[in-house]
């Protein structure tokens, strides 16, 4: 079979260089957006497709110099883009497009057929960009598989270009080993065997030092040029955040796809477990402040980041990942099965309360996620919470079975 995999360098272009590369960011943003307004404004009458776009665009490139002086493939390639976004709309696989907006989508893209590559020396090599030239960037990994597309794309610690290569693969016979996996906010991941993993502690460090510089950025005068380095150490700040906890995923991720054949993760919902409860003027929503930290918290674990990367990676070596319910799994036990939420004693401590049974919480939601993960119908183990006899409100044990009724029903 053959796989897709990404490669990504530093760039070093020279000033001259970095002119240019800018020129094509913003031509090629404009061009996506002309696109969009055309679509939205007259496409569903006219029929305007890519054919059509690319059309109108040989026009625009013979009426503006400027236009023309960026390489037409990087414009056919936004107007590629825009087509696929309208696909993705239409087929119900996401929202409508938006335009695209300088310090956002500071992006271009060329076809692989048209770059050329050269090795320079051990630590540097070029690539040759048609219209720009040999750009130096810093060769940290080598490249294998047949050239696709290349990416020049711009964030808050500089350029950087992005080698799409499809390699041909076979994988390897799957392994028999299955591991359940828990993602949490204090403990990143932990696993069914009995290992944790969290997150670097540079990433607290950092996290104090951006909202230093957050604050710092509030002191400023909007439209200032202090204000406008203030906001470029806080992006540098956060891509520096970006690039650690995304190490951390690659090093997790690729460290279990090696040991086991199949991984089970919670089915979750990070999107709506991350939404403000901010409420609306009328219905205030309570504890917000709270609400928010739990939210930084989580998305700073990088949960959906993680299972997107463990699941290329278990494809790769033959493995796969599933998801399974996610319902209460912290408050069962994973020796008896009864479900209680008085056996979570605290975030990292839990102690059954029906057999007596001692672990690591998240350990031992690992252990139920393992469980689960060939028993589709197997949703909810044991009892659930406090239970209690219907008709008079009395409480028995854990371990007690409910009495029959009489009417029907136990």
């Amino acid at each position: 079979m053959s796989i897709s995999r990404g490669y990504r360098y530093k760039l070093a272009p020279l000033p001259e260089q970095e002119a240019v590369l800018w020129q094509f960011a913003g031509v090629c943003r404009l061009v996506y957006n002309l696109g969009l307004e055309q679509k939205a404004t007259w496409g569903r009458r006219h029929r305007i497709g890519f054919g059509k776009q690319c059309l109108d665009l040989t026009q625009l490139r013979a009426e503006f110099d400027w236009v023309r002086a960026v390489y037409i493939s990087c414009q056919q390639q936004a107007l590629r883009d825009l087509d696929r976004a309208f696909q993705n709309f239409f087929a119900g696989r996401a929202s409508f497009p938006r335009p695209r907006k300088r310090g956002v989508n500071d992006t271009f893209r060329f076809p692989g057929r048209e770059i050329e590559t050269r090795r320079l020396n051990g630590k540097w090599s070029a690539v040759r960009l048609p219209k720009i030239g040999w750009v130096k960037f810093r060769d940290t990994r080598p490249m294998r598989g047949a050239l696709k597309n290349v990416t020049v794309s711009l964030d808050a610690t500089g350029w950087y270009v992005s080698f799409a290569r499809e390699i041909e693969h076979e994988a390897p016979a799957p392994c028999e080993a299955v591991i359940g996996i828990d993602r949490g906010v204090a403990t990143t991941l932990a696993l069914s065997t009995g290992e944790t993993m969290t997150m670097p502690v540079s990433l607290a460090r950092i996290e104090q030092a951006k909202r230093k510089a957050q604050r710092i950025v509030a002191r400023r005068k909007r439209g200032s040029k202090r204000r406008k380095r203030a906001q470029g150490r806080v992006a540098r700040l956060q891509a520096r955040q970006a690039r650690i906890r995304r190490d951390f995923h690659h090093r997790a991720a690729l460290d279990v796809a090696r040991r086991f054949g199949v991984a089970a993760l919670e089915g979750l919902n990070t999107r709506g477990m991350t939404a403000s409860a901010r409420g609306t003027v009328t219905e205030p929503g309570r504890n917000v402040r709270q609400k928010a930290g739990l939210n930084r918290a989580i998305l700073n674990a990088g949960w959906h980041q993680f299972a997107t990367i463990l699941s290329y990676k278990m494809e790769e070596r033959g493995g796969q990942v599933v998801t399974v319910s996610a319902r209460f799994t912290s408050q069962t036990c994973a020796a008896c099965g009864v479900v209680d939420a008085r056996s979570r004693e605290s975030q990292a401590r839990f102690r059954c309360v029906s057999c007596g049974h001692t672990d690591h919480a998240d350990i031992n939601a690992a252990i139920n996620i393992e469980r689960r993960w060939n028993t589709p119908l197997l949703d909810v183990e044991g009892l659930h919470q406090r239970p209690f006899e219907a008709s008079t409100g009395r409480d028995f044990t854990v371990s007690e079975n409910p009495r029959r009724s009489g009417r029907g029903r136990c």
